[in-house]
């Protein structure tokens, strides 16, 4: 295999105006709906990507049959520092699992839990 692993993620919501919100305001991105493909397509909201950027895209989905929480999969978001991220986590209506903490030579991170029940990670260098 060439190339990073991960190549794009899902995370599932049920309330998708609350999801945007929280993921906007704790990353500071603007969430984009992708033209609509043919056939049935769930509501999706995608992460800001390059195609030939570092990393994976990926997109808050609201399917039918695919629940929100944890247990399984865990994303992490790039940071420049973690502790900025996790700050607005809980005034943006999430929590905080684990405030900042060393990973050794691969950084910094931190846990926290979605207005949905997801837990994602945030990742620093510093």
């Amino acid at each position: 295999m060439k190339g990073n692993a991960v190549v794009w993620f899902e995370i599932y919501v049920a309330d998708m105006a609350r999801a945007r919100k929280f993921y906007e305001a704790v990353l500071d991105v603007k969430l984009e709906q992708p033209d609509k493909l043919e056939g049935d397509w769930p509501e999706m909201w995608m992460f800001p990507g390059e195609d030939e950027g570092n990393g994976a895209c990926g997109a808050l989905v609201q399917m039918n049959g695919m629940s929100p929480g944890g247990g399984g999969t865990l994303v992490y978001f790039r940071c420049d520092d973690c502790a900025e991220q996790a700050h607005k986590v809980v005034a943006s209506g999430g929590q905080l699992a684990r405030d900042k903490f060393a990973i050794g030579p691969y950084g910094f991170i931190a846990l926290a839990v979605d207005t949905e029940g997801n837990m994602i990670g945030l990742h620093s260098m510093s």
